[in-house]
């Protein structure tokens, strides 16, 4: 239900007015001015050359610096850091001028705790039914075969998620090898996978999980490219790695909620209140049309207890400009909708390959998996062996949502595929990196006394889970 205020008087309907347009005209003078900053931030890094130049040098740091690091790499409970200093500002703003739509989210939640207790898996990425489900197996320990590359001779390594050079000890998290229940997992080949990607364009679009994934494709890849023909390069939100030998582009672009957003610069964007504009998509999308294969994500940037999201519908211009608050789930079902929209108007009947990777997710509730309540992923040094197991904070509900979305497109001529990488993940508690990786900001006193309290129970040290999130990929495009 919208609740109105009465009007009282010429003069408070004015100022109320203002007040409303003050508010909608910063944000988008602040989303001008944070594209601008991206777009001047422009860097081509090689592997060899320019190592003196301080300026090189300085960019190819960028993203193991603290600004590219996203709002949750610091908390294993994925609470922001607050840096803005507009808590109270911005809560009064809440009680004043922004729509709340009580019973619509009321509506919602029942619809949301339905799905969300359904035990129904995630779709297993396509798969006809006489063909082996892939998400559905167990880790079995291989050193022999695992790990698939080296962590520190990757050179284009990350530092949050570089987990042995930080002083992770035990490797046996390296070790694990996905076994598919009744068949094999195709064992990734990068001479092979470049072979058949030569002369193409991949990117991978979304939050600091999706680069996860994209740095584990990039170590995966890089191992057999000769020094020279392998190139790297930071532009604003993209991230691009080249191989030149075969015409090849693997990229990562920076966008953790699919539409406009004030999140979306790379460098800044912890923010105490997230707005998103809703079907506004064009100035994200202008970067990854013209790729080949496409693998998006959405979910982590959905997650953060006690937040809402503020939906700015419309355009002054047009005299329709709207802002909501509304639940973070709703916020969802609007970024679907208008990402889902434009791939039917922009992307259908094409022979692009496009993918969209289930959640990922964390372990920071000991209890779930049999330790202390306290207990988090810090000196967990096993998987869990329960089969089936799943965490509470994992939102299947969110996954059935996007599911819904995806296959609605498949009449309409768009063919998105999901790689289901959620329940395998759901096993590898030992697989974060914990306190083993570069810290952005100084670490308390307190912090220092209680390691479990600044662990990373979100990310994931490579070589490991992500390495299987790619030979889904691998195999998915390597046999058609």
């Amino acid at each position: 239900m919208t609740v109105h205020q009465a009007p009282l008087g010429l003069r408070a309907y004015f100022s109320s007015f203002i007040a409303f347009f003050l508010v909608v005209f910063s944000f988008s003078f602040f989303l001008n001015h944070i594209q601008n900053q991206t777009q001047s931030q422009v860097a081509t890094i090689d592997n060899k050359e320019n190592q003196n130049n301080p300026l090189v040098n300085i960019q190819e740091q960028s993203p193991n610096q603290t600004p590219v690091v996203d709002s949750h790499d610091q908390s294993p409970f994925l609470v922001d850091v607050d840096v803005t200093q507009l808590k109270n500002q911005n809560q009064k703003q809440d009680q004043t001028e922004f729509v709340d739509r009580d019973d619509e989210r009321n509506e919602l939640k029942e619809r949301v705790i339905s799905i969300g207790g359904d035990n129904s898996s995630i779709s297993h990425g396509g798969e006809e039914k006489d063909k082996c489900d892939w998400s559905v197996g167990r880790w079995v320990y291989d050193n022999v075969t695992r790990p698939l590359y080296s962590g520190p001779q990757c050179k284009f390594m990350h530092d949050e998620v570089a987990c042995d050079k930080y002083g992770r000890k035990d490797i046996r998290y390296q070790h694990w090898r996905w076994q598919p229940n009744g068949c094999d997992l195709p064992r990734f080949d990068a001479n092979i996978f470049l072979e058949k990607i030569r002369g193409k364009r991949m990117v991978f679009v979304g939050d600091s999980l999706n680069r996860n994934q994209w740095v584990s494709m990039v170590c995966l890849v890089e191992s057999v490219v000769p020094e020279g023909q392998k190139t790297r390069t930071f532009n604003g939100s993209l991230m691009s790695f080249k191989v030149l030998s075969h015409n090849v582009s693997i990229d990562f672009y920076w966008s953790p909620l699919l539409v406009e957003s004030n999140c979306d610069n790379p460098i800044i964007h912890r923010v105490s209140s997230r707005i998103m504009r809703a079907y506004k998509i064009e100035s994200h999308a202008k970067n990854w049309m013209d790729a080949d294969i496409i693998v998006f994500n959405s979910y982590l940037w959905w997650k953060k207890p006690g937040m809402k999201m503020k939906i700015f519908y419309g355009t002054f211009e047009d005299g329709d400009a709207v802002l909501e608050q509304v639940e973070m789930f709703e916020g969802f079902e609007v970024a679907l909708k208008s990402w889902s929209q434009w791939l039917e108007r922009n992307l259908n009947n094409t022979d692009k390959r496009m993918f969209f990777v289930s959640l990922s997710p964390t372990h920071v509730w000991g209890q779930e998996w049999g330790a202390a309540p306290d207990a988090t992923c810090y000196s967990e040094t096993e998987p869990i062996h329960k089969e089936g197991y799943r965490s509470d904070g994992s939102d299947y509900g969110m996954m059935h949502t996007a599911e819904r979305v995806i296959e609605n497109l498949k009449p309409k001529g768009v063919n998105v595929q999901i790689v289901n990488i959620t329940q395998l993940s759901e096993y590898r508690k030992d697989g974060h990196p914990s306190i083993y990786r570069r810290q952005y900001v100084n670490l308390t006193e307190a912090q220092l006394a209680n390691p479990k309290s600044y662990s990373d129970c979100t990310h994931w040290c490579l070589p490991g889970v992500p390495d299987v999130w790619n030979e889904f990929l691998y195999a998915y495009i390597t046999s058609s």
